[in-house]
């Protein structure tokens, strides 16, 4: 086997790693706002301690990039190729803890709080999802017209989080004995606000690979 053929193999295997992580990322926001809504708190422990698995799939593709770093001594697209694999499995184990947080606010909440879950939580935990999406085929395709309208879904999800941040702040005003049950919530929306800016932080690293220069997608 070539050393390029042999390269090009290590590359993909990696590439594929990152493929998963971005699956695991997604499901983590997935669970983690339905258990919200569910108020399932064991659950929701249990999705805390599964933070873990993520954590050490993110080390094993930092491991193996850097040892082809070491090995190939990559120069040109080929290092970017492998330098923007450890910065997108980085954002994506972020993007988890951000859903781990999620999960805590759902604990902190418990069983019977009382309180309606705002429905845009959800909405934008959706449109977060499909940034995921968008951003696995924009990395998998080395598309940057793909990764560039992350930008625009990026802009829904802040105005979003702004709108339910303003609602929880004013029903708090009217309701100061709910205040550390309600700001809970305008703490998701905060996460999931996060967890989307991860997502354009893996488009500008896809403009990076490509192009060979940074771009401001936030």
């Amino acid at each position: 086997m070539s050393i390029r053929v042999h390269f090009e193999g290590e590359l993909e295997s990696i590439k594929e790693q990152i493929k998963d992580l971005a699956i695991d990322a997604k499901y983590s926001l997935d669970t983690a706002i339905h258990l919200l809504y569910q108020g399932d708190v064991e659950a929701a422990e249990k999705l805390i301690e599964n933070d873990a698995v993520i954590d050490s799939k993110e080390e094993k593709i930092n491991d193996d990039a850097i040892l082809m770093l070491a090995k190939q001594q990559p120069v040109a697209r080929d290092l970017r190729r492998i330098v923007t694999a450890i910065k997108i499995s980085s954002d994506l184990e972020r993007m988890a803890d951000h859903s781990t947080n999620i999960a805590k606010a759902t604990i902190h909440l418990g069983k019977n709080h009382g309180i309606e879950i705002d429905p845009e939580l959800r909405e934008m935990a959706i449109l977060a999802m499909d940034m995921v999406d968008l951003a696995v085929k924009a990395f998998e395709y080395e598309d940057i017209s793909l990764a560039n309208k992350l930008a625009e879904m990026d802009d829904v999800v802040d105005r979003k989080c702004g709108d339910v941040v303003k609602q929880m702040l004013a029903f708090t005003a009217i309701n100061p004995e709910q205040v550390q049950h309600v700001m809970q919530m305008a703490y998701v929306a905060r996460y999931i606000e996060r967890y989307a800016d991860h997502i354009t932080n893996i488009g500008e690293n896809i403009f990076y690979q490509v192009k060979g220069r940074t771009y401001d997608l936030n």
